[in-house]
């Protein structure tokens, strides 16, 4: 039997590593807890690992070949994949979501992300050439807008016990189609509430106190809660950038085996890398400016691929770009403070 071109086996052999590490990584975190350095380099070290890993096991099966396809379906999917590391961070940002909610947001994200860009492979590069650059015009403007608001916020990091979410754009425009709860209820991603909107059960899993109804009043209903709408947009985020990268690692391979699997280990991968950065931004005091400075930088670059300027940045030195303003960053945090 064969799927899209190739052996049961190798199918399940990428499904089994898939899988089996994903579900690791779901039950070895505590989602009381950020990610901590020392674990994001190790996963990312174990995707990065099982990437390569796969490679192999395509080169012994199809040839050198399929291998070489694959890697450099990979590397180019990484390498398109950089900004969106950012732009994630912008989001959290914007949804003030703790660092310990935010495994949580990108493990159900992965998800998403691995039935979505099944979809956009089975769709192919022409449909999504159709429809793309109006997608990725609109993204562009809501990254520029995004970082503003975070250029707007930087010097405030005050922490509170529980944010009032309901004047949040994203709260603001789902409540008028589904019932949202305007404040964090732990991590979980739905709330059991009355109808005063006052959750009567516990989260299960938090890091703020959670006021409870005493005596619930009236009918009980489930609300979406902001960590959800982070999701919802991390999704987003994701399926814009697969309108610009899918279609080019279909230009190196037609065949939709070595394109899905390639692009999902290489979105695994930079899950984990998020943590890195996410870690060092909190240590390093001037990353957050360098950060500000690529979201802009990546708006930009996709405004300026529209037509009538169709001027479009080679992935070379669009990570030149990126990896210039983060060495600033962090040469920068290095550098003495000035004393009042």
């Amino acid at each position: 039997m064969m799927i899209f071109g190739h052996s049961l086996i190798e199918v399940g052999v990428f499904c089994a590593l898939v899988i089996g590490c994903l579900w690791y990584d779901l039950h070895s975190h505590d989602d009381s807890k950020p990610v901590t350095a020392k674990s994001a380099a190790m996963w990312t070290g174990i995707w990065v690992s099982l990437a390569f890993a796969f490679a192999g096991y395509i080169g012994f099966t199809e040839g050198t070949d399929q291998m070489q396809l694959f890697i450099a379906g990979y590397l180019l999917e990484e390498s398109l994949s950089v900004d969106n590391l950012f732009v994630m961070m912008a989001i959290f940002t914007s949804f003030g979501i703790k660092d310990a909610y935010q495994h949580r947001v990108l493990y159900y994200g992965i998800l998403g992300a691995v039935i979505m860009r099944l979809a956009f492979v089975a769709a192919g590069s022409g449909l999504i050439k159709l429809f793309g650059p109006y997608a990725l015009g609109a993204f562009g403007f809501f990254i520029l807008w995004t970082a503003f608001k975070m250029f707007q916020g930087m010097n405030k990091h005050e922490e509170k016990e529980a944010v009032d979410y309901s004047h949040h754009w994203a709260v603001k425009w789902t409540q008028k189609f589904v019932p949202v709860h305007p404040h964090l209820h732990g991590h979980d991603f739905f709330v059991r509430t009355d109808e005063n909107g006052t959750p009567v059960d516990a989260p299960k899993k938090s890091v703020e106190n959670v006021p409870l109804a005493e005596k619930p009043v009236g009918k009980l209903m489930w609300r979406a809660t902001p960590l959800f709408l982070c999701l919802m947009v991390i999704e987003l985020s994701d399926v814009m950038f697969a309108f610009d990268s899918v279609p080019a690692v279909l230009a190196i391979t037609p065949d939709p085996f070595i394109v899905y699997t390639s692009n999902i280990f290489a979105i695994l991968g930079l899950r984990s890398m998020f943590f890195l950065l996410a870690a060092a931004k909190r240590y390093l005091r001037h990353l957050e400016k360098s950060v500000i400075a690529i979201l802009a930088f990546v708006g930009i670059k996709m405004l300026i691929a529209l037509p009538p300027l169709h001027f479009h940045i080679p992935p070379t030195i669009s990570l030149c770009v990126v990896v210039g303003f983060l060495s600033l960053g962090i040469l920068a945090s290095f550098l003495p403070e000035k004393k009042a």
